[in-house]
């Protein structure tokens, strides 16, 4: 709980300035602020927390070993309930930023404008107007947050273990390894940690649907740059500092640990000697059988799943806002169910579900790709919805009326339509699937082991820089991903747009 709420906090102090700062000041360079905002979502929990571990460890960490060289007699420890407060509030920050800055963007600003003519300076109309008005978002965004923070493993394995701080997810991680196994104990304390963000995700999804201010009418919207005067630096250099924290010294770390020849640090000056780096490492890991193997796997996997999860999500959403089924309603709520569900207590289910079959499922990748695919579901689902949603059921319904059968005008007539949509939904699961390791965690074999369990096994075996190494690996093919992702997003809306034009012109 107390790690839930003070991340929670800090998600939500750093998300929401940078969302303001981005969508509604004049800030200097609001692009590159913009892409600061989203940028930590590139860097798995796990991956983050191995990073701050080697920053802020008590003993060998790179900023005390700095600290100690200019003579601060200063301690970082990131082993501790502040330190994972810390670690996961700016991780899970950018979660913030994306709910808020549309709400922001979108937001009138004629309220603003009145508070500003009557006297009102910045802080104050922030304070009475701007706030208010984004309430609701930023409940709905913070309650998330606590939810997902509550639920997360990686970073209170990574942090947590080392000063013997246990949280739920990790606690249930211990039962299952102990031996023997505890796996009534392990049950129970799963049941418990499910049942509270069941109700905790309930109260979020109803404080969303039950306040809503309308601030986009049918007189236009007139946007409005909030000038921040001598603030406007200040709030630029809020930003990088938030960047540096999040992306720079957790990259930084990871790549001199990667590359250092002697895992011992003493004094920062031993970094700059001759020889001291070297990428023969990061070559000895890539080389290896098990993390070739793991990566084939993680492609295989992640595709696996990106495919099944976006048909899965597309007949759940055909049913709901495409058929007059009774069965529409509770079909969405089944596919977003998996978001009140710890990823750690579904791999636990789905391992038991499984073996209690008698299917040769367990020990194949397959039954990685059903975890991963059940996980990413909710994410699925309203990806394709929002697409399904703006595309009217006018065209379809005439290709019947012409002749053509249900499932013939779906796969001529809507899937074409929807394929920027459907794309979109492929390349998101497909990156949500490459950073998965909860739900992994009671389901793989030494075969069927992906780059994520890779990282964690070699870290829970005190092999740091191997750890490290394998994390850059790790988040160059995350940045692969990711870079075509973009490419191939923007050449669908480009052939969207064409197709679009065609048909106006015809």
């Amino acid at each position: 709980m107390i790690i839930g709420l003070g991340s929670s906090i800090v998600a939500l102090v750093i998300g929401a300035a940078l969302s303001f700062i981005c969508a509604r000041t004049d800030a200097p360079w609001r692009r590159f602020i913009f892409f600061i905002g989203i940028a930590p979502t590139f860097i798995p929990a796990l991956v983050g927390a191995l990073a701050w571990s080697l920053l802020a460890s008590p003993s060998s960490g790179y900023l005390n070993v700095l600290l100690r060289d200019i003579g601060i007699n200063v301690t970082i420890n990131v082993y501790s309930l502040l330190g994972m407060i810390f670690v996961l509030g700016i991780f899970y920050a950018p979660y913030v930023f994306m709910l808020l800055h549309s709400s922001l963007a979108m937001m009138n600003a004629d309220l603003e404008e009145a508070a500003s003519l009557h006297g009102a300076g910045l802080f104050r109309m922030f304070r009475t107007v701007t706030l208010p008005l984004s309430l609701p978002a930023l409940m709905g965004a913070g309650i998330l947050v606590f939810a997902l923070t509550m639920e997360n493993f990686p970073v209170a394995a990574v942090l947590g273990n080392p000063a013997n701080i246990d949280t739920l997810p990790t606690y249930i991680y211990r039962l299952m390894g102990s031996a023997p196994v505890q796996a009534n104990q392990a049950a129970g304390v799963a049941v418990l940690l499910t049942t509270g963000l069941v109700v905790v995700t309930a109260i979020q999804q109803w404080i969303v649907g039950r306040r809503r201010f309308t601030t986009l009418t049918g007189k236009g919207n007139r946007p409005r740059q909030i000038p921040l005067r001598g603030m406007r630096w200040p709030a630029t250099i809020f930003a990088l500092i938030y960047f540096g924290l999040s992306m720079v010294l957790p990259l930084t770390a990871l790549t001199l640990a990667a590359t250092q020849r002697s895992p011992y640090l003493n004094k920062t000056s031993q970094l700059f000697e001759a020889g001291a780096l070297t990428f023969n490492r990061i070559a000895e890991v890539v080389q290896t059988q098990g993390f070739q193997t793991s990566l084939m796997n993680s492609l295989i996997v992640s595709i696996g799943a990106a495919l099944l999860g976006t048909m899965v999500a597309f007949g759940n959403s055909y049913v709901r806002y495409r058929t007059t089924s009774r069965l529409g309603g509770f079909i969405q709520q089944l596919a977003t169910a998996p978001l009140a569900i710890p990823s750690i207590v579904l791999g636990m289910g789905l391992l038991w579900f499984w073996l209690s079959l008698p299917l040769p499922i367990y020990g194949t990748l397959f039954i990685l790709i059903f975890a991963i695919t059940a996980v990413t579901l909710p994410q699925g689902f309203n990806s394709i919805s929002a697409s399904m949603l703006q595309l009217h059921s006018d065209l379809e319904d005439s290709a019947v009326m012409l002749g053509a059968k249900r499932i013939r005008a779906i796969l001529n007539v809507t899937v074409p339509l929807m394929r920027v949509g459907i794309v979109s939904t492929i390349l998101l699961l497909l990156m949500l699937a490459m950073r998965e390791l909860s739900a992994s965690l009671f389901l793989f074999t030494s075969e069927t082991r992906i780059l994520s369990i890779l990282v964690f096994d070699a870290f829970e075996n005190g092999q740091t820089t191997v750890a490290a190494a394998t994390s850059v690996v790790y988040i160059l093919v995350i940045a692969v991903l990711a870079i075509l992702t973009q490419v191939i997003g923007s050449r669908e809306k480009k052939h969207q747009a064409a197709v679009e034009a065609s048909t106006n012109t015809l």
